[in-house]
């Protein structure tokens, strides 16, 4: 059974009498542990496509399974329950906290999910270990570099444990080098068997990725495989 199946996705958005289709009959099956690249020029449907694999929005017709559950239909507080317990998010703009300390960033979604305090602690130590930042435990995003402010994100969306990561861009705001840590960190994830899937527009980028679906006007254009991390 792949992590998550579509079959038949399409997505329409309607502004007044006016309708746009973002998706069209999408199937798709991504395997735990793969690491994927979603590629597209503006308005392909890549953005579309992540928010629902997210949990984030609901198909317009379709169905999409997680772990074999049909989440197409719940309510917004099934879909947040799924997203706290399956999906870890990573976003180009880091999205932490400012005046708060790494540890605290990364513990959020601990909170949310009702773990004890003394637990929380501990598991976001250990996230920023995984990272190499529990050296930097106690500093504000401001007194990190644009790379270690990205690691924090990564251990907050690491700290619940999903089986799998979303990442919007994770690389935008960074430089070429620190660029390529990040994927390499990304693409290490796959020995644990965390699956993950991340939104680029550079093609160098994408390259670091074992399997890279291309969009153009909502459908997939273009599926293609390769053998292992490029780089």
């Amino acid at each position: 059974m792949a992590l998550l199946e579509l079959r038949g996705i399409g997505k329409i958005y309607q502004s007044g009498d006016t309708e746009f289709a973002a998706l069209h009959d999408v199937d798709l099956d991504i395997e735990r542990g793969e690491f994927v690249a979603v590629t597209g020029s503006s308005g392909s449907g890549k953005s579309t496509l992540m928010n629902i694999l997210g949990c984030l929005d609901t198909p317009s017709r379709g169905t999409f399974k997680i772990d074999g559950r049909d989440v197409s239909q719940l309510s917004r507080i099934e879909l947040a329950s799924i997203r706290n317990e399956f999906i870890g998010f990573i976003f180009q703009s880091f999205n932490l906290l400012a005046r708060t300390s790494a540890v605290e960033n990364v513990e959020l979604p601990l909170i949310y999910a009702g773990v004890s305090g003394a637990e929380r602690r501990r598991r976001a130590l250990e996230a920023l270990e995984r990272v190499g930042l529990a050296h930097r435990a106690q500093h504000q995003p401001s007194q990190l570099s644009g790379g270690q402010q990205q690691r924090v994100a990564i251990a907050r969306a690491l700290v619940t444990r999903p089986p799998l990561i979303l990442a919007d861009e994770p690389t935008g705001n960074l430089d070429s080098v620190t660029s390529v840590e990040i994927m390499k960190f990304l693409a290490e994830l796959r020995s644990s068997g965390i699956t993950v899937v991340f939104v680029t527009h550079e093609h160098d980028i994408a390259a670091f990725a074992a399997r890279e679906l291309a969009l153009r006007d909502g459908a997939i254009i273009r599926d293609e495989r390769r053998a292992g991390v490029s780089k």
